[in-house]
């Protein structure tokens, strides 16, 4: 046993999706992404993705979770998955499992991300095969809503879900909260597109202007991810996002998820007592990680 990778979605759902579904709170991207995939065509995120999961040597991949495949076959106790241009992303799995696949990845390989201890195994064995030097590019902490704790008081205005004549104001602040993370918009209008097309975003506004946004991905096995929530630099301070924030969540609950799920940046201590105070509790930390070739 160990790692089978392919580019067939149907094979890697048929293997893993058991696996997947027993978690849908960590393993809420890979959900989300794999429907995208399904409804979008394998180019969705801009190339050929790349699937790959791991079964363990045993056949019991966690204390008590149930044999995935068919009779005979081991249990799946690890995944990735990579949509180029992002660099593969890795669910938790044992360190094992973790640095066997860098010895499975072709190169060149450019970054990593996942699950935290995970990536670091990962990147410990990829630095002891190529020489590659590693830095950290970002560390975030996946929260899951308890019971959700509306701001008191609450700002002035009102939510209202976007539609296609806020597009344009929503490319600019799409594009401003990118700015902010410090990442690329590798699918721009697409993204945006996709959010529109389901009722992803959310104004708040005040007077009838919006002031803030917030989004939702669609439901996935019970599980809505917040995101892309913004506030203009010249408003910030007022309470905005935390109302646009919980506007969502109450809206997201309200049609019948069973987890609300929002990622912050360990590096922003303002947007992570926001979210605390609105209700959100810690999951699991994820990291990613640059990898730069040997000099």
């Amino acid at each position: 046993m160990g790692w089978t990778v392919t580019g067939s979605l149907d094979e890697f759902t048929a293997a893993a999706g058991a696996f997947l579904a027993r978690r849908p709170v960590e393993h809420s991207v890979f959900l989300t992404v794999t429907s995208v995939l399904r409804r979008n065509g394998l180019n969705a995120y801009g190339g050929p993705p790349l699937f790959g999961w791991h079964r363990a040597q045993d056949g019991t991949a966690e204390s008590g979770a149930a044999q995935d495949g068919t009779a005979g076959e081991k249990a799946v106790e690890a995944v990735f998955l990579c949509t180029p241009p992002f660099p593969p992303l890795l669910s938790r799995g044992t360190p094992g499992a973790a640095r066997e696949l860098a010895g499975v990845l072709d190169g060149p390989l450019y970054g990593v991300r996942g699950e935290s201890g995970t990536v670091r195994e990962f990147a410990a064995a990829w630095r002891e095969r190529t020489g590659a030097r590693t830095r950290a590019d970002r560390e975030t902490r996946l929260h899951r809503l308890g019971r959700l704790v509306p701001p008191d008081p609450a700002p002035p205005g009102r939510a209202r879900v976007a539609g296609p004549g806020d597009r344009e104001l929503l490319l600019r602040w799409q594009e401003g909260f990118f700015q902010d993370i410090g990442q690329e918009d590798h699918l721009g209008e697409r993204l945006l597109d996709d959010a529109l097309a389901h009722g992803g975003r959310t104004l708040w506004e005040v007077g009838g202007e919006p002031v803030a946004m917030a989004g939702t991905t669609p439901p996935e096995d019970g599980a809505v991810r917040v995101v892309s929530v913004y506030t203009p630099p010249e408003l910030r301070g007022r309470g905005y996002a935390g109302a646009a924030t919980a506007a969502v969540s109450r809206a997201a609950l309200d049609a019948g998820a069973s987890h609300v799920l929002l990622f912050t940046d360990l590096a922003n201590p303002v947007s992570n007592r926001l979210y605390a105070r609105l209700g959100y509790v810690p999951v699991e930390d994820q990291l990613s990680l640059v990898l730069e070739p040997a000099p």
